[in-house]
């Protein structure tokens, strides 16, 4: 082909040729007006960069630009995402990047080859410091900042557990005997099955077991599966797919599954499950993955899960409305909760305790028990068990301006049956000493003393612990001898606080918990 005579007119580029003259023509551009420019290829590394990028080398560490090209750019750049760019494909028009060398409004753009293969991504820098260029725009980003690490700290903190083992209140045979299964059980990643009735804890252990498991640091995550409406059930444990249908959020929600990945799962009330669903849960439960409603992809997930009832699942199973082969994978570690009629030994730690929870959450002051209220509650049925006990106690402690509450105060007694009064005191400060009563718990006998006339010989000595742990004792008998059995009244006496006497009391009955 003749080449254009002078004064004649150019020939006519082709599509090809000018798609590649304006992206020669705007890449030329960005290097010019933006602040910096790179160019990163498909394994993440430098192959170039602009004259103005060079300036912000010795702020990166770097004092010539042959010893920042080659390097892979995560490398070189702190906080960088032009590996995510590479990697997904997708631009990211506008950010801000901060690190040691300053904060910077960026943009980052992928390549691709004639076959729309990402071959690379574009870096330019366009604007920095733009905490005074852009000073309404930082502001209103630092404020959503923060609110975002608000919120993520109080949704961190609703996922923590609530409770330990130690608040498992009570020193009685059955007591003792589920905090050791508990302590046994946390140390391992076996699903847990918490059996009881309603009311005897079992979620409080669920959550102690979590906090005393390795897992403790990780989400613990609750569905109480009978306040889920059944047509939401299967949304709720997977989780939905962006668009699944019609109304679901357009990013789509991860389910309590995943949410919990890497803690624990607490499935309250597990004998409500609805069949179709107990096929899935199986699922999840042996392979480990979920798959949310309208996807079909699975996604892997490390959960250690912890299921609960108040239901008579072997009857469930015999019955067909549960299905075997869940069962069998739930009960694995099954743990029974006591009913609290089977542990009234307990009755007055867990009234001390519910009473001091009852004054924090009303602001109203700590009201304590007469020894005719321990009474009266030792012999009521508990059919409601604790959270029965908690409502009994919270009636009386708020519909009373007295400070001790006698069984004329609880609802469970019947006017009628009601002992009068007693007499008022002159102050208000203690709580009266009721009748003498025996100690809820027992303490270990004092030995006999030796006679003060009688040298001391090498066997009258004991050991150091041993000898406080019987002073100890003594002081604590005496003072609950002293108050007719009243705690709240022996503590004071004994200058310790409730729980630091609880804590001696179960020391004696149980030194290993």
């Amino acid at each position: 082909m003749a080449s254009p005579t002078p004064g004649s007119a150019a020939l006519p580029l082709s599509a090809d040729g000018v798609l590649k003259l304006a992206a020669q023509s705007m890449f030329d551009l960005f290097a010019q007006t933006a602040m910096g420019m790179m160019v990163v290829d498909r394994e993440h590394r430098i192959v170039w960069i602009s004259e103005g990028y060079k300036r912000f080398l010795p702020a990166l560490g770097f004092e010539r630009d042959s010893d920042f090209v080659g390097k892979r750019v995560q490398e070189v750049v702190p906080n960088t995402l032009m590996n995510q760019v590479i990697e997904s494909g997708r631009p990211i028009l506008v950010d801000l990047l901060t690190n040691k060398a300053g904060t910077f409004l960026v943009s980052r753009l992928p390549l691709r080859d004639d076959q729309g293969r990402v071959i690379g991504a574009v870096g330019l820098v366009l604007l920095d410091h733009p905490e005074s260029t852009m000073q309404p725009l930082m502001v209103k980003f630092s404020r959503l900042q923060r609110e975002l690490e608000d919120a993520q700290r109080q949704l961190a903190a609703q996922r923590r557990p609530k409770y330990t083992i130690a608040g498992f209140i009570g020193a009685s045979a059955a007591a003792l005997d589920v905090k050791r299964q508990a302590r046994r059980v946390a140390g391992t990643d076996s699903t847990v099955l918490l059996l009881g009735d309603t009311g005897t804890g079992k979620e409080l252990l669920a959550h102690a077991i979590h906090a005393a498991s390795a897992r403790a640091a990780a989400p613990f995550v609750t569905v109480n599966i009978a306040a889920v409406p059944e047509t939401l059930l299967e949304a709720e444990f997977f989780g939905v797919a962006p668009g699944a249908y019609t109304g679901a959020e357009r990013k789509g929600r991860d389910g309590k599954f995943k949410l919990a990945d890497n803690g624990t799962i607490f499935l309250d009330e597990i004998g409500d499950m609805p069949l179709p669903l107990q096929a899935k849960l199986l699922r999840v439960l042996q392979e480990q993955e979920v798959e949310p409603l309208g996807s079909n992809r699975l996604h892997k997930i490390d959960v250690r899960v912890i299921a609960a009832t108040s239901r008579d699942l072997t009857a469930m199973v015999a019955q067909g409305s549960f299905r075997a082969d869940l069962y069998y994978r739930l009960h694995v570690l099954p743990i029974r909760l006591p009913r609290l009629a089977d542990r009234l030994q307990d009755l007055e730690p867990l009234a001390d305790a519910l009473l001091d929870d009852i004054a924090r959450r009303s602001g109203l002051p700590h009201k304590a028990l007469a020894g005719d209220a321990l009474d009266a509650l030792a012999q009521h049925d508990w059919p409601g068990n604790i959270r029965e006990l908690r409502n009994v106690l919270e009636q009386a402690a708020l519909m009373t301006d007295d400070l001790l509450l006698h069984a004329r105060h609880l609802s469970i007694v019947p006017a009628a049956a009601a002992p009068p009064a007693a007499a008022p005191r002159a102050t208000t400060d203690a709580p009266p000493a009721a009748a003498p009563r025996a100690p809820a718990t027992a303490l270990p006998a004092a030995e006999p003393q030796a006679t003060p006339d009688a040298p001391p010989t090498a066997e009258a000595f004991k050991p150091l612990p041993r000898a406080i742990a019987e002073l100890e004792a003594r002081a604590i008998r005496e003072a609950l001898a002293a108050t007719g059995g009243n705690k709240l009244a022996a503590a004071k006496l004994l200058g310790i606080s409730r729980a630091t006497l609880y804590e001696k009391l179960g020391a004696a009955e149980d030194p290993s918990v």
